[in-house]
């Protein structure tokens, strides 16, 4: 009985945690307009 009760307490406080961090919002933030400019290792014996 204890364990189903710590279980659901548990499960209880997991799902307010999501809500409350929901509830704040995103983030204010900017992207970069410029793509990351990225290069592929040279092939092995080229």
């Amino acid at each position: 009985m204890r364990a189903i009760v710590a279980a659901a307490s548990g499960l209880v406080l997991a799902v307010l945690l999501v809500l409350a961090i929901t509830a704040m919002g995103a983030p204010e933030g900017k992207t970069s307009p410029k793509p990351l400019l990225t290069t592929a290792p040279a092939a092995p014996g080229k």
